[in-house]
């Protein structure tokens, strides 16, 4: 074997160099080393030559795959194309269209082109007259509402809630031991199932940083118009909660038909001391909304740890969940409203939620 560590190398180039050791002495009085004797004849030839233990640069293999360019490839493949957002390939179409391996790609994206990944979110489609309104009620938001008072705001919304839990194929792997094949392994384990109906529930909340209400569940098969929103939502279960944490109160529902009918607007005046008007609420904005962008996604990740059996099931999962929440969640959740609205104006009334990171 060659000699490897570099101690050794160096041992070889002084024996060399001061008492003109050849192979066959380095052998003999180094036998535990198990050196090769043409590799030690390479070693002596390169130390006779260069006086030097060291590889001159650039010497050694040269780069096959990953030279300029196919770097240049996979840089016109992996990043979107100018005014085209998502025309990006990812590394295994990059593979099959360049015949790359996949490990190269990587390797050229990782130390050839220095980028770096991000995962993309979703988000609201928003028009240029959304942004336009939501740039100006933003505005009117900070200007009404600052700083202190918004510990007395409600912050209100609905979500759906489904049986079949949410599906993620890019986080959803199983693992077998080398050597099975997949179509070995049981159905259950390899197959994700999901109805094609799934039977829901709808949920409706308020929080705010002096409490929360408790969950509201509407009953499978209602359908929430004007009536029952203000009948039922609103005058059986929200506002008598929210009056129980004090009689002063500022009141918040989104945009949605049935929040912003006549009579909703009418009801609101005369119950609450309060409210933000439908005229004064962002459009397409769940980002402004702390129950949108932060309590429904950490309830729905806690909810469907458990596998859900049928719809009460999920409402008692629900409601165990929610029973456990964290009051520092919500709080911290309110504590962003304002430099949300803050980071919307600096959008123009776009999308900001990527710069918040």
């Amino acid at each position: 074997m060659p000699p490897k560590s570099r101690d050794d190398k160096i041992l070889v180039r002084e024996l060399r160099v001061n008492k003109g050791y050849n192979a066959a002495a380095l052998m003999r009085d180094f036998p535990n080393k198990g050196w090769n004797k043409r590799t030690l004849n390479r070693w002596i030839s390169l130390i006779d030559r260069e006086r030097s233990i060291d590889r001159k640069p650039g010497s050694g293999r040269p780069r096959t795959v990953r030279v300029e360019m196919n770097a240049s490839a996979v840089e016109e493949l992996i990043l979107s194309q100018e005014q085209a957002p998502g025309t990006h390939k990812s590394c295994r179409q990059i593979s099959s269209i360049t015949g790359i391996s996949r490990t190269s790609v990587h390797r050229i994206i990782k130390r050839d082109l220095d980028l770096k990944c991000f995962k993309r979110k979703r988000a609201q489609d928003l028009t240029e007259d959304n942004k336009i309104c939501r740039l100006v009620r933003a505005k009117q938001l900070l200007k009404k509402y600052p700083e202190y008072m918004v510990p007395f705001i409600w912050f209100t919304d609905e979500k759906l809630f489904t049986v079949s839990a949410p599906f993620n194929s890019q986080n959803n792997r199983l693992y077998a031991r080398c050597g099975v094949h997949k179509r070995n392994l049981p159905a259950e384990r390899v197959l994700h199932t999901r109805a094609t109906f799934s039977k829901s529930v709808m949920v409706s909340v308020g929080v705010s940083a002096m409490g929360s209400t408790d969950l509201i569940f509407v009953e499978p098969g209602t359908k929430i118009n004007g009536a029952y929103y203000r009948d039922v939502l609103l005058s059986q279960h929200l506002l008598p909660a929210i009056k129980q944490y004090g009689d002063f109160f500022i009141f918040q529902q989104d945009s949605a038909p049935s929040h912003r009918v006549k009579e909703t607007v009418e009801l609101l005046s005369r119950e609450t001391p309060d409210f933000i008007q439908p005229t004064l609420w962002p459009p397409n904005s769940p980002d402004l909304n702390p129950v949108d962008y932060k309590i429904w996604g950490l309830l729905q990740n806690r909810v469907y740890q458990t596998r859900i059996n049928d719809v009460e099931h999920l409402k008692q999962r629900l409601q165990e969940e929610w029973s456990r929440f964290d009051l520092s969640v919500i709080d911290h959740a309110i504590s962003e409203w304002r430099s949300r609205l803050r980071a919307c104006v600096k959008a123009s009334g776009g999308h900001f939620e990527h710069h918040l990171q």
